[in-house]
């Protein structure tokens, strides 16, 4: 979920944030009907650096469209570290996000692991002005992820089977993902594992899947609903101490966003199930297509009404 943010993205979130909600008028808030009150004002709709998260956040932007909404498209800005803040201010209304990975960055000492108990929490510590919209039954984890070769050769199956590995263990990933709880210090801290660390910054993509296959790091994050795991032959390991929180797609919402357009997000988010992310992501990788296609295709096969 991906990295740098430019100047001329710094300035469209900052004209951004002088744009506020306004109400949709619809009873049907899933409603086309062209003759329902539209809101004047623009949601503005933000993403990661990052295909599946973009492709989410598009959906968001066509179905609140359909309905009438004017969406502003803030997609692929960056990293948590980058995007939250401008969140915080008031500049983005609306950002895919995931539950665990975003409960930790407000919460980095949280015991929660379970979906349901993650859920709670991050509720809880959501900042005032903000608030999430329901879970989806969609994940896209956290996972140590090594080759099958590698795998076979020192007998892996769980994280904890890393301590059997003799030679020295590189991690591949973002360069903030260093200092996150499930980086090096994480690994460290929970399963006496140590860890070098090399950043790639393509967040699981295909430079950190070829330095996994190249023997040049011996360890990548890369998420569960990544199409490259089963295409590259690739294991996710079992973290049986808990070290990656439960993470389903969770919508991170400001309070501009008003209830009709809430109604809107979450009719989105209990349609996305596991399997709908990752075949969303497939088109993406394996059919080059852009987001705006996916996301289209996908909502004229939902019933959302």
């Amino acid at each position: 979920m991906s990295h740098r943010i430019t100047t001329a993205v710094l300035g469209a979130l900052a004209l951004a944030g002088s744009l506020a909600l306004a109400g949709c008028g619809s009873s049907d808030p899933l409603s086309s009907d062209t003759n329902q009150t539209t809101s004047s004002q623009t949601i503005v709709i933000g993403s990661q650096d990052y295909y599946s998260n973009e492709i989410i956040a598009e959906v968001y932007a066509q179905a609140l469209e359909q309905a009438g909404y004017t969406v502003d498209r803030q997609f692929r800005i960056g990293q948590r570290e980058v995007y939250l803040p401008e969140i915080e201010a008031g500049n983005i209304d609306l950002f895919p996000e995931y539950t665990g990975n975003l409960l930790q960055y407000w919460e980095p000492d949280t015991t929660a692991r379970l979906t349901d108990d993650v859920f709670t929490a991050l509720q809880a510590a959501t900042p005032d002005g903000l608030r999430v919209l329901d879970q989806s039954p969609a994940t896209d984890q956290d996972s140590y992820t090594v080759t099958q070769e590698f795998a076979d050769t020192w007998g892996l199956t769980t994280i904890d089977d890393l301590a059997k590995v003799t030679m020295p263990l590189i991690m591949g990933g973002n360069s903030e993902g260093e200092n996150r709880p499930n980086g090096p210090k994480g690994l460290l801290n929970t399963y006496g594992i140590e860890v070098g660390f090399t950043p790639i910054e393509d967040s699981g993509g295909p430079l950190t899947v070829k330095a996994l296959n190249d023997g040049d790091i011996q360890l990548a994050i890369i998420y569960t609903a990544d199409p490259s795991i089963g295409e590259n032959n690739l294991v996710s390991l079992e973290d049986t101490k808990g070290l990656f929180l439960a993470s389903h797609v969770v919508p991170l919402a400001s309070d501009n966003v008003d209830d009709d357009a809430a109604a809107i997000i979450n009719k989105v988010s209990a349609a996305m199930g596991p399997q709908d992310l990752i075949a969303l992501n497939a088109r993406s990788v394996n059919e080059g297509l852009p987001a705006s296609t996916i996301a289209a295709d996908w909502l004229a096969d939902q019933d959302l009404s």
